[in-house]
């Protein structure tokens, strides 16, 4: 390939420009087209991302100020509708106690430069759609991280780059907001995981320890980055040829607008949830989350397909979803203040703060609250209770606010009596 030429395409910056423009649209609704226009013999693949992710940044920029930018390049924003509920019976399972709510209408929602921001959840954006409570939302063809320009190959320096430039935003691409008719403080939003399933690839890394990430910065001087092949009906991934590890999808983000009116960045988990990183939160699961704002106003991004408890390095396997499906429950009143999980078999009490001892204690707060509230118990049951039979684990130790969640198991509640307690 002739590398004389400044421009990826070994030809002149006029038709680079043309060329660029008219591939953008493709660009913008999903990750498979671009992948196959960069991997073209014609392209050189560095010049590409480098040129892509420039326009990318300006587009951006010029959105935040509120300007037009590139007219020829710019993608038209997504027509969105509704779909009508199924008419058959709900093929996902139940794992709740809550009140079963039918499937309502379903949204598909694309990621495009119109629906996806750069690491922050932004309660000024106007929402995407409103949807109403039993609806479905459906994710597709999300994005990595740095909008999109995390693939295959891309070195550990180039991701410490970009990193290192963003102020006030996390590094994840995030979908949204999607708001829900009728949702206001107070209230409380069940997210129910219908599917889930990664593109093909993935990776983990680590930075260099000038950037301070990961738990043990100092130890681990220079960048590291791992990249995986993902086989989402195989089922695993694997590590090493001796080392096979099990997918277990999960969207690390999800949560509603913060409380206040200014945008928060996506890196740091809290009471509106968000960059949770509880690997537990797969297909078959709910996550709840409290209301601040009217509307309530998801987000959503930082797609998973494996994490250990903890995230000690910094990521888990990061990926992007062919589809992400889940149903979105409104349910008023509900009176808490931090989002809760539950599984099949577990309820699951969430505390985080920059101190993992502080974390624990709004965790054990929120788990004698529930079992007082739900179950019952008297504050001094509940504190017992808690000591002898719930796990407390560390969901991640590398979002600035770092993350403790209660196992409480349903098992240990005769079957009668378990099936009164519900989280709302």
């Amino acid at each position: 390939m002739d590398h004389t030429h400044d421009g990826f395409f070994g030809c002149s910056e006029r038709s680079f420009g043309q060329r660029f423009a008219d591939a953008l649209t493709e660009f913008l609704t999903g990750g498979k087209a671009r992948k196959e226009l960069r991997a073209h013999d014609a392209i050189d693949a560095d010049t590409f991302d480098e040129r892509y992710g420039t326009w990318r940044r300006e587009a951006e920029n010029a959105r935040t100020r509120g300007a037009d930018p590139n007219v020829a390049a710019q993608a038209a924003a997504p027509v969105i509708a509704a779909t009508p509920p199924p008419s058959g019976p709900d093929p996902h399972p139940w794992n709740t106690t809550t009140k079963r709510v039918p499937l309502g209408k379903m949204w598909v929602i694309p990621s495009t430069a119109e629906t996806v921001d750069l690491g922050q959840f932004d309660p000024r954006r106007p929402p995407i759609v409103t949807i109403d409570s039993g609806d479905v939302i459906v994710y597709k063809n999300t994005w990595t991280h740095f909008l999109n320009r995390l693939q295959p190959g891309m070195p550990i320096a180039a991701l410490a780059e970009m990193r290192s430039g963003l102020a006030g935003r996390g590094v994840h691409s995030i979908i949204g907001p999607i708001a829900v008719n009728g949702a206001k403080p107070g209230d409380l939003l069940e997210i129910r995981f219908l599917h889930m399933r990664t593109i093909d690839f993935g990776a983990n890394f680590h930075n260099a320890s000038e950037l301070r990430t990961g738990v043990l910065p100092d130890e681990f001087a220079d960048g590291h980055i791992h990249y995986f092949d993902l086989n989402s009906d195989d089922g695993y991934v694997a590590f090493s040829p001796q080392i096979k590890l099990e997918l277990q999808p999960f969207q690390g983000t999800f949560g509603v607008a913060a409380r206040g009116d200014k945008a928060v960045s996506s890196i740091t988990p809290g009471q509106h949830a968000g960059n949770i990183d509880v690997k537990e939160m797969i297909a078959g699961t709910s996550l709840f989350v409290p209301v601040w704002h009217d509307g309530g106003l998801l987000f959503t991004g930082d797609s998973h397909a494996l994490q250990g408890d903890g995230e000690v390095n910094i990521t888990a396997i990061e990926t992007a979803m062919e589809e992400v499906r889940c149903q979105v429950i409104l349910h008023p009143a509900a009176g808490y203040t931090w989002p809760m999980i539950e599984t099949a078999t577990h309820w699951l009490m969430l505390g985080t703060d920059p101190s993992l001892n502080e974390a624990l204690r709004i965790a054990l707060r929120n788990t004698i609250g529930f079992l007082t509230a739900k179950v019952g118990m008297s504050r001094d049951e509940a504190y017992s209770l808690a000591s002898i039979g719930v796990d407390f684990r560390v969901s991640q130790m590398v979002d600035v606010n770092n993350g403790i969640h209660a196992m409480i198991p349903k098992l240990i509640f005769a079957p009668d009596f378990r099936s009164t307690i519900s989280i709302a």
